[in-house]
């Protein structure tokens, strides 16, 4: 069946569902165009939970507005920046091919956009299609600065799944009653964690099983025996989020825009920064009943977290209006415990990408270059004359292989083109642990990371295996690992140390689930492989912006190759400065 030709945008989906038995969309055209998009950077004032505070927006937008092309399609999206902060905006998932100028990660691939600034992304979606998302990548900017990027296949191209009749995009975010960047430069400052978010949201609307919150809840009217794609994205800061519907199932088709082999579920488990497509079957005659649509956080952290629910409500809709659908009951599904790792695993172990002629497999089978990163939290020492409140009188950190990152007053993809990289960055990030210990046992009396702004550089091309191991230094937790400029492929993860012996017997080198966000088990690792093929710098991170916040990142220098389509391109004339 052909793709679909429309898209319901978030912030029209009340507005069309009450037409009933009539949907006009608005449409898409043809591939291949040049799309202009405009983002102002603006603060307003919403009111949530009884709160009216001041946030920044695009367009005066929460969520923001989305952005909607098809494969091959070249977008310019200026950003003006009229707040007092500076800002960037990342297009989270996007390859941006041999284009690092538009990928947005501050001080990595770009200075910031300072205020009364403008800067323009100008990239190209190239061979990519499906749900991705943009976010700001400033701060903790990107807790209300953050929409939807849907890629539409080229025009008359296929879904490899039955057309559905109707497409809705699902946003998951979080509240904060107070300023999110007050509250992380807080803990920054007093090395203790961060207070958590009020209430999760879905597209912006927290629901009503929070206070004063009955009327800002997310409401799904669909008609009986009809097929829907839901686009979900979890936008939230900090937290992996189960996601369910009362007495519906799925069929998840999608992930990280990539396709993946169908499979049923009653239940999802989105990352940050992760996105799933799924189809759901309305039901044969509209049941006398409104269903919940609830979102919860999978955590295994031994600090503080934000324990609520976020609830929408689907409800059925037919042509013939009845007064009695104000009072049918709402049925809630049950949702597994907050700490389910089982379940965590088990719903991340069935993901494999969808393999055909049209979509063919691309995993490295002979690896070049083999790393083994830990990731996991630590501290570092209180500073002289001043009171500190994480473990001990410490300040909380995060590291990968030990190595706190610290941002660089220059952006490094500036500093490395223009070979200016001296007192920027180091390229001596370690390719294995600086001390091996038993990282998910007990844990290290030393807690203490080192500090530093360290790369690793890729030859051009170069198959990488990368296995990221969770530790036990501060508590085992999860870890929503984001690499920027790739996807790349799961070929093995488990429980525990990983084994270099024995565990790569059992890699998945025939069909692994292809994604750009991936969380390493709370206790456990994640092995992925990937081709090195897009040249420039390229930030890996986890996408909890507190453990991003504490250090818990790196980035990559992936050399040119020797032909021209092989190299970095020029950077743009209106590239933001220091």
């Amino acid at each position: 069946m052909g793709a679909s030709n429309t898209l319901l945008p978030v912030f029209v989906v009340v507005l069309h569902f009450a037409l009933c038995c009539f949907f006009a969309l608005p449409q898409v055209a043809n591939a291949g165009i040049t799309r202009h998009y405009k983002f102002e950077i603006v603060s307003i004032n919403v009111t949530r939970l009884c709160r009216t505070k001041s946030m920044v927006t695009v367009n005066g937008q929460f969520p923001g507005p989305p952005v909607v092309a098809r494969e091959g399609d070249h977008l310019l999206v200026e950003v003006v920046n009229h707040v007092s902060s500076n800002v960037t905006i990342h297009w989270h998932g996007v390859r941006q091919l041999r284009n690092g100028w538009a990928d947005g990660p501050s001080y990595i691939t770009q200075c910031p956009i300072q205020t009364n600034s403008t800067y323009v992304y100008n990239f190209t979606i190239t061979g990519q299609r499906g749900t991705l998302l943009w976010h700001a990548h400033f701060q903790w900017i990107r807790a209300t600065v953050y929409g939807p990027l849907i890629i539409l296949p080229q025009l008359n191209d296929s879904y490899p799944f039955p057309k559905p009749w109707k497409e809705v995009t699902i946003l998951l975010g979080e509240w904060y009653n107070t300023d999110p960047e007050a509250i992380i430069n807080q803990a920054l400052q007093t090395g203790a964690a961060p207070n958590v978010s009020d209430a999760y949201t879905i597209n912006g609307l927290p629901g009503p099983l929070y206070n004063c919150s009955a009327k800002d809840t997310y409401r799904l009217k669909v008609m009986p025996e009809k097929t829907y794609l839901l686009r979900v994205i979890n936008a939230a800061l900090d937290d992996d989020l189960f996601f369910t519907i009362a007495n519906h199932s799925f069929t998840v088709v999608e992930a990280d825009a990539n396709y993946v082999k169908p499979f049923e579920t009653e239940l999802l488990l989105i990352s940050p920064g992760q996105t799933t497509n799924v189809l759901l079957k309305t039901k044969p005659i509209a049941p006398s009943a409104k269903f919940f649509i609830l979102a919860r956080p999978y955590s295994t952290s031994l600090g503080p977290i934000d324990n609520t629910t976020v609830a929408g409500i689907l409800e059925y809709k037919t042509c013939s209006h009845s007064s009695k659908s104000k009072r049918l009951p709402v049925i809630r599904p049950p949702l597994p415990p907050i700490n389910a790792t089982n379940v965590a695993a088990n719903y991340s172990s069935r993901l494999r990408r969808l393999v055909n002629a049209q979509f063919p497999v691309n995993v490295p089978q002979k690896v070049d270059k083999n790393f083994y990163f830990t990731v996991g939290l630590g501290t570092t020492p209180c500073p002289q004359n001043q009171t500190c409140q994480g473990p001990n009188g410490t300040k909380f950190a995060a590291s990968v292989n030990n190595n706190s990152f610290v941002f660089p007053s220059k952006a490094i993809l500036q500093s490395y083109y223009f070979k200016k990289s001296n007192g920027v960055y180091a390229t001596n990030f370690p390719t294995f642990p600086p001390k091996p210990f038993n990282y998910t046992g007990t844990p290290p009396n030393v807690t203490f990371v080192t500090q530093g702004t360290k790369v690793a550089v890729l030859p051009f091309n170069a198959s990488v295996e990368l296995v990221l191991q969770d530790t036990s230094i501060l508590g085992i937790e999860s870890h929503p690992l984001h690499l920027h400029g790739y996807n790349f492929y799961i070929v093995g993860q488990g429980f525990g140390n990983f084994d270099p012996k024995n565990d790569p017997k059992n890699y998945n080198l025939v069909d692994p689930v292809e994604l750009n966000t991936a969380g390493v088990a709370s206790g456990g690792w994640l092995a992925i492989r990937f081709f090195a093929d897009n040249p420039g710098v390229w930030f890996m991170h986890c996408h909890f912006d507190v453990h991003l916040s504490w250090g818990l990142t790196m980035a990559w220098i992936v050399l040119d190759g020797k032909l021209p389509n092989q190299q970095m391109l020029p950077p743009p004339s209106d590239l933001p400065k220091c």
